[in-house]
């Protein structure tokens, strides 16, 4: 370690000097670390030109994986201290409209009761290799089912048919919606004929529009008028309490689907994953995907207190 630290140091000042100031140690120590690297490596990772020094094309190479290998490991050295005091922080995927339309808005109820951790947000569709995305806890629609993950149950996906003001006015019944534009997300370009077909319906006349891979742009399509969608609520809540979007029919359709948060077996009892299990588990039970709560004074109370 001392001898890729010295080289690291080197590497990112382009100076012995500068690289031993850093480590606290001589810059004949640090040349010679370097040197005993290279004499390791049995190849030449620096150019030496008196006392200037410059990377040769492999040091640059190897110091590309070198420096952020140990760059990952004194984030986790970091991680590790913040544990024993109570806090820390972690890396959540999330589904890029789940988190705007229903996460961010609530997760200063969890920063209240936690206010040591920090939970940073990456949007994310499908699975993917979460570990070397960097990610330790996604949440996503599927299945329970996802290798070297354990399933945390949020809620079932169920779908209505939302439409502009102006289109709700003139629907009279369930099959009207066919002769209009049918938005889609890319991601279940089978979602309309199921729909029609749970309710009893031909769906011979469908008009299936274009595909959208993210939500929140098929709604701004619905609210554009170039179509209609099918949507869980709670996620067009804010343009249904306006008024700009209508839900039609009272006709949900439970998609089979469900929403989960899905957490690496090795990260579960994590303290900062743990709580954020807990908090999200009760927010999504008693939020029963409504509007976002107020944090009221006995909890602000609480959390200045912690």
């Amino acid at each position: 370690m001392s001898l890729l630290m010295a080289f690291d140091a080197s590497a990112r000042h382009l100076s012995f000097t500068r690289a031993a100031s850093e480590l606290c140690l001589s810059q004949s120590v640090v040349s010679r670390q370097v040197q005993a690297l290279e004499d390791l490596l049995e190849v030449p990772l620096f150019r030496r030109q008196g006392r200037q020094i410059e990377l040769t094309d492999l040091g640059k190479a190897y110091h590309a994986e070198v420096g952020s290998a140990l760059q990952r490991i004194r984030s986790a050295s970091l991680q590790a201290i913040s544990f024993r005091a109570g806090g820390g922080s972690f890396h959540l995927a999330a589904l890029p409209t789940f988190a705007a339309k229903w996460l961010i808005p609530r997760i200063r109820a969890f920063y209240a009761e936690n206010p040591n951790v920090y939970v940073h947000v990456h949007s994310r569709i499908g699975r993917f290799d979460a570990a070397s995305a960097g990610i330790d806890a996604v949440i996503g629609v599927g299945d329970a089912n996802w290798p070297g993950m354990r399933a945390y149950h949020l809620m079932d996906e169920t779908v209505i048919p939302v439409v502009t003001p102006d289109v709700h006015e003139r629907l009279r019944a369930p099959e009207d919606l066919q002769d209009h534009l049918l938005l889609q997300v890319a991601s279940r370009p089978d979602l309309w004929s199921r729909w029609f077909a749970h309710q009893g319906i031909e769906a011979g006349r469908m008009r299936l529009g274009p595909q959208f891979e993210l939500t929140s742009h098929l709604v701004q399509a619905i609210v554009a008028r170039i179509g209609v969608g099918l949507l869980p609520d709670f996620l067009v809540a804010d343009e249904l309490r306006t008024g700009i979007l209508k839900r039609t029919f009272g006709l949900p359709f439970v998609t089979g689907y469900a929403y989960y948060l899905y957490v690496p077996e090795d990260k579960v009892g994590l303290p900062p994953i743990a709580a954020f299990i807990d908090w999200v588990s009760a927010a999504i039970q008693s939020a029963e995907c409504g509007p976002a709560p107020a944090l009221d004074d006995k909890k602000k109370k609480k959390a200045s207190a912690k």
